[in-house]
């Protein structure tokens, strides 16, 4: 650890979190896909039992049960990671993005800029000079600059900036 990433008490910073923060039409399609995934359940399971009444010697039948078990359980189980734990992690050396359990690391000495759109609400942060490769960050506009300070306690060369509502509309207008 370098000494740019130290504290001012010599400490290095503190693990933060971040929550990601689901769009209305996210939260209830994930909750929808929860819903449909427990009455697919129920209905497998109401099929089954009338099947145990039946000809149980097919193979067939029994793979569809539990392909159907399978996939029902499974997907309740993403979405549900996914409302549960779904966070941006700064710590000493990775930014990470995490959706249940589905996690992706980016190093944060590869950042090198993060930009504050004022005027469409969002936060991105850039891995290259040119701007080219880069992720959005989705969390509550007031953490912004917690998340932002966070990633510069770090790593001390990474560039904010910010642009104001009408600079991004004439930026709209030139293209």
């Amino acid at each position: 650890m370098d000494e740019k990433n130290l504290s001012a008490n010599g400490k290095t910073p503190p693990v933060k979190k971040f929550p990601f923060k689901f769009s209305g039409l996210m939260l209830a399609l994930c909750i929808l896909g929860i819903a449909l995934s427990a009455a697919g359940f129920s209905l497998t399971t109401w099929q089954f039992v009338k099947f145990l009444q039946l000809d149980i010697s097919s193979a067939y039948e029994w793979m569809k049960f539990i392909l159907l078990y399978l996939v029902s359980i499974l997907l309740a189980t993403l979405l549900t990671a996914m409302l549960i734990k779904s966070q941006y992690i700064v710590n000493d050396r990775y930014l990470v993005m995490q959706f249940g359990i589905i996690r992706q690391k980016y190093e944060i000495k590869k950042v090198c800029s993060v930009h504050h759109f004022r005027g469409a609400h969002k936060l991105a942060v850039y891995f290259d000079e040119f701007k080219s490769k880069y992720i959005m960050i989705v969390v509550n506009e007031r953490w912004f600059d917690d998340f932002i300070s966070a990633l510069i306690a770090r790593s001390s060369r990474i560039e904010v900036t910010v642009s104001s509502p009408e600079e991004e509309r004439e930026f709209k207008k030139k293209k």
